[in-house]
């Protein structure tokens, strides 16, 4: 085993928790349910229009998500390099698949946020940002936190600073997470969006956590 100083490991468990308080906090304000991929305009419209207060807890949750997964990429990205094997293409992957992750998350909740506003009350541009903001923050998203979650698994394997059972959990959320952009071929292929996300936030959370105290203590 190596003896690791991760910086910033801390973000890890923040981008999981920041998701969650907005997601909830949205649940909690909203006056009609949040409007599933493929909803009619006037659905899309009830919520962010009806409700822009709830629209915008989750927006600045996932804004939060957003910085805390680019911070945290940095993180996976050192703890990748001192893999002895192969350590300069997991860096790669976990730099390209945390900035993919962070990106389309941001994305996402910016498309929220323009629903609320004016571009949410003609029906055209409603149904367009709704497609995007679930194209942005489900399948793309979850193929760019799959690949990070992946190599955080990995690194964690051959570093030896992960438990094993957890780096191995990284790599079976990394696969829902990959597979996650075949909703663009089957809407079966949904399922793999929460899928991947959550469980790579648990991943990446308890993994955050363990690195962080490990870099206090070495």
């Amino acid at each position: 085993m190596t003896s690791s100083h991760v910086p910033g490991a801390l973000s890890g468990p923040l981008a999981g928790a920041s998701f969650v308080a907005g997601l909830a906090g949205a649940v909690a304000l909203s006056d009609s349910p949040y409007p599933r991929p493929g909803a009619p305009p006037a659905d899309v419209r009830r919520y962010f229009r009806g409700s822009p207060g709830a629209a915008w807890v989750s927006v600045v949750g996932q804004l939060v998500s957003a910085a805390s997964l680019a911070r945290f990429t940095a993180s996976v990205a050192r703890l990748a390099g001192q893999s002895k094997r192969g350590s300069r293409g997991l860096r790669t992957a976990a730099v390209g698949g945390g900035t993919l992750a962070a990106a389309s998350l941001a994305t996402s909740a910016l498309c929220a946020a323009a629903l609320t506003g004016s571009r949410g009350e003609r029906d055209a541009s409603a149904a367009a940002l709704h497609r995007l903001m679930f194209a942005a923050g489900g399948p793309v998203h979850g193929a760019g936190f799959g690949v990070l979650v992946g190599a955080l698994g990995l690194a964690g394997l051959r570093t030896g600073e992960l438990p094993r059972p957890l780096a191995i959990t990284g790599l079976v959320s990394a696969t829902a997470g990959l597979l996650s952009p075949l909703y663009f071929v089957t809407d079966r292929a949904v399922w793999f969006v929460p899928g991947g996300r959550f469980s790579g936030l648990v991943v990446s959370g308890i993994a955050g956590a363990l690195l962080a105290r490990r870099s206090r203590t070495s």
